[in-house]
């Protein structure tokens, strides 16, 4: 009797050792034999015990930093970038059986194809177009990854880092095309300013009222400044009345003066 509840206890230690439990986002591989049999999960299952043998796998994204490292573009600057790569497992089986360690694998894959897809574009591009190098990457390293049953979802640059010489030539190109951006800007303002005074006095011309009227609003102008001198301007139409008749009075005193030397 002893023998039989000895064995059974045993028979139920064996039995419930062959109970496992995979959360939603895990999955089991399991091998009968050393050979492949099925994937099971999520939840709860029975594998045999001693004959089955089971490798957990994880089916979310996964984030993997990639190192900094030094690259050369396609016009010889010596640059370091590191980026970040997302991918998650599509396929447990593959990823288990195709390769021997699917995350080192991938890492790596990712390095040397970022390298080489830098190293295919010249450093404006790298700085400007950094989508377009991204989605090149990330394609080049999925079909990499594809037979070992990965989903690569993205490869992005995080950062680039230039030598100091190339960010002191690149600080100057910048300020120069500032510096000529500003000199078009002022030299199409004075044109446009040349264009409106041609214009003004184009119309003064035809109208000499509206010089007056301009004086008359420089004087106001001028009146309405803390200043304790104000200057007025005379009319040039008062100017020439003026000066027309200085003529016409000395005009008269010659005619005057010979009629008395002859009486």
């Amino acid at each position: 009797m002893i023998v039989f509840l000895l064995l059974f206890v045993i028979l139920i230690i064996f039995s419930a050792s062959g109970i496992k439990i995979d959360r939603e986002y895990q999955r089991g591989v399991i091998f009968r034999l050393g050979r492949f049999k099925h994937i099971k999960g999520p939840g709860i299952y029975w594998i045999i015990p001693m004959v089955d043998q089971k490798v957990q796998v994880d089916i979310r994204t996964a984030t993997v930093d990639i190192e900094s490292q030094e690259t050369v573009t396609r016009d010889s600057v010596t640059i370091k970038v590191n980026a970040v790569l997302y991918y998650k497992v599509s396929n447990p089986e593959k990823a288990i059986i195709s390769v021997k360690n699917y995350q080192t694998a991938t890492y790596q894959a990712a390095l040397t194809t970022l390298r080489n897809v830098i190293g295919q574009h010249i450093l404006d591009e790298v700085l400007k177009d950094r989508d377009k190098i991204n989605k090149a990457a990330r394609d080049i390293v999925d079909q990499i990854t594809d037979p070992w049953g990965l989903k690569v979802e993205l490869v992005e640059m995080k950062d680039v880092e230039l030598p100091q010489t190339m960010q002191r030539a690149m600080a100057r190109e910048a300020e120069a095309s500032r510096e000529k951006r500003a000199r078009l800007i002022k030299a199409e303002a004075e044109q446009e300013a040349s264009l409106k005074l041609t214009d003004a006095a184009k119309s003064i011309s035809e109208n000499p009222a509206a010089l007056e009227l301009r004086r008359m609003q420089m004087i106001s102008e001028v009146g309405t400044e803390n200043n304790t001198t104000t200057i007025v301007i005379m009319p040039s139409d008062f100017v020439t009345m003026a000066k027309g008749i200085t003529q016409l009075a000395q005009n008269r005193s010659s005619e005057q003066k010979p009629q008395s030397d002859q009486t």
